[in-house]
C-alpha cells in the first residue's frame, strides 16, 4: 500500500545573487509577486496538495524567512483595533501551526541533491515532495496537487515536466521518456542533467516539482558529484531507473514562470497582476499606454 505524500522539502538556501542588491538583506523567497512573497505561492500549492509537514533547507541570513511564518501580535492588535478583518484573514494565511514547519541548515552550497539530502532524518521512510519556490506555476489546480493525484496510480518517483525550445534544453534536466501525445503521465527511461547543445534526448524538461521515494535519499548518501561540480538530484532519480524502479514525468497543466531570473520574475508579476480583479483594469490601462511608447522609443 502506497503511503500518502504529506511532507515537502523547500530548498531555500541559495543566496539569490542574480537579484543583488535586493537580496543582500532580503531572502529571495520573500521577494513579492504583487503582494505575496514567492514562498507563499509555494506553501499555498503544497497545502492544496495535502502537505501537512513543511521542511525548509536554509542557510545563514534567512531569519526573515522564518519570521514570515510566525505570528505577529502587534500587527494583529493594530488590525483588530481598526476593524480591518479582511487584512486579518490575509495575515492568517501566512501562519504555520506549531510543529508543522522545520528548518534545516545547509552549511555549504553543494547542489540541489545535497540540499534535499540535508532533510533526510525528517523524511524517514516516507515518500516526499520537493518544491522549488523559484518555479511559480499558475493554473486552475496546483501543479503538485495534479502530481499527487497521478502518484496515487503510479507510485515510484515523479517529476514535473514541460516542453522547452531545443536551444534552451542545455539549461535543464531533460527526460528520455516514452512518447505519448495523449497521456500526461509518461514512463521515464532516462534523465540527463544539462545536456550539451544538440544532445538532449527530448524537449521535456524537469521543472521544480518532485515526488520522491526514500530510496532517493539512500542514493544521495554517497554524495556523488555530478554536473557543475554539485550533487545533482536528477542523478539520484536516474539511479532509480537503473535499479528498475518506476520514474514518471508528469506534463502538468498550468503556466510556469522562472522567478529565479529577472525577466521571469517581471513576467510573473505582470501575469499575476492582470489576473487580479482589483488590479486588472488600472494595470491594463497602464500597459496599453506604456507599451506603444516603449516601442516607439526603440
Amino acid at each position: 500500500m502506497k503511503r500518502k505524500v504529506t511532507k515537502a522539502i523547500f530548498p531555500v538556501a541559495g543566496l539569490g545573487t542574480r537579484f543583488l542588491p535586493a537580496t543582500k538583506s532580503v531572502p529571495k523567497e520573500i521577494m513579492t509577486l504583487v503582494d505575496r512573497p514567492l514562498i507563499q505561492y509555494a506553501i499555498d500549492e503544497a497545502r492544496e496538495a495535502g502537505i501537512t509537514e513543511f521542511i525548509f533547507v536554509t542557510s545563514r541570513g534567512k531569519s526573515a524567512l522564518e519570521d514570515y511564518f510566525d505570528h505577529a501580535p502587534e500587527l494583529e492588535a493594530e488590525l483588530a483595533r481598526k476593524n480591518k478583518n479582511d487584512l486579518m484573514d490575509v495575515l492568517k494565511t501566512t501562519y504555520m501551526d506549531s510543529g508543522a514547519i522545520a528548518y534545516i541548515r545547509q552549511h555549504k552550497p553543494k547542489g540541489l541533491g545535497h540540499a534535499v539530502w540535508c532533510a533526510r532524518r525528517l523524511i524517514g521512510n516516507e515518500p516526499f515532495a520537493v518544491i522549488l519556490p523559484d518555479d511559480v506555476i499558475a493554473g486552475e489546480r496546483s501543479c503538485l496537487a495534479q502530481m499527487v493525484e497521478a502518484y496515487e496510480d503510479t507510485g515510484g518517483c515523479m517529476v514535473a515536466a514541460m516542453p522547452v525550445p531545443d536551444e534552451k534544453a542545455s539549461a535543464y534536466g531533460i527526460l528520455d521518456a516514452e512518447s505519448d501525445s495523449i497521456s500526461r503521465n509518461l514512463k521515464v527511461r532516462g534523465m540527463v542533467e544539462k545536456p550539451p547543445m544538440g544532445e538532449a534526448p527530448s524537449n521535456l524538461a524537469v521543472i521544480g516539482r518532485y515526488i520522491l521515494t526514500p530510496d532517493v535519499m539512500n542514493t544521495l548518501d554517497n554524495g556523488k558529484v555530478g554536473a557543475g561540480g554539485e550533487v545533482q538530484l536528477t542523478d539520484a532519480i536516474a539511479r532509480e531507473i537503473d535499479e528498475g524502479r518506476g520514474v514518471y514525468g508528469y506534463k502538468f497543466q498550468g503556466e510556469r514562470f522562472d522567478c529565479g531570473s529577472k525577466a521571469g520574475f517581471l513576467q510573473a508579476t505582470v501575469s499575476f497582476a492582470l489576473a487580479r480583479d482589483d488590479l486588472r483594469d488600472e494595470f491594463s490601462q497602464f500597459l496599453n499606454e506604456t507599451v506603444p511608447v516603449a516601442r516607439a522609443a526603440e
